[in-house]
């Protein structure tokens, strides 16, 4: 069995699990092929979730709502943010500035501040505590 996803206009509606037979007799529109085991770009193994060398299917396991892009043939999420860049080898969206990490170990995290990059692109992360 593997997984395939439902596009429509370059968005991915619904992933089901079939085999290509099913997906060729009983289903209408596009239907892409996705793996499980693909994320950022690389093949991950199943049962140990460490990276294994096997070859990745499409950037990434598609999600509903994520972008089908036909011409490279890849599966992304949407840009977070208009300034980040869509990494075309982990199939990502990367920020102007890199995340900052947490706060001296604390359980502070950085959320990304569009209008704060837009005035001074120097800045960006702005941190949020718990």
């Amino acid at each position: 069995m593997s997984h395939f996803a439902k596009v429509e206009n370059g968005r991915v509606v619904k992933v089901i699990v079939a085999e290509q037979e099913f997906i060729d007799d009983h289903c209408t529109g596009t239907w892409v092929q996705t793996s499980y085991n693909t994320w950022r770009g690389k093949h991950y193994d199943p049962e140990t979730g460490q990276e294994d060398g096997g070859v990745p299917l499409r950037g990434n396991f598609a999600g509903i709502g994520m972008i089908y892009d036909s011409v490279n043939d890849k599966f992304y999420y949407e840009s977070p943010a208009s300034s980040w860049t869509l990494n075309t080898t982990t199939w990502e969206y990367d920020p102007p500035i890199p995340y900052p990490g947490t706060d001296n170990g604390d359980k502070s995290e950085y959320v990304w501040n569009e209008d704060l990059y837009q005035s001074d692109n120097t800045k960006g992360w702005v941190l949020e505590s718990e």
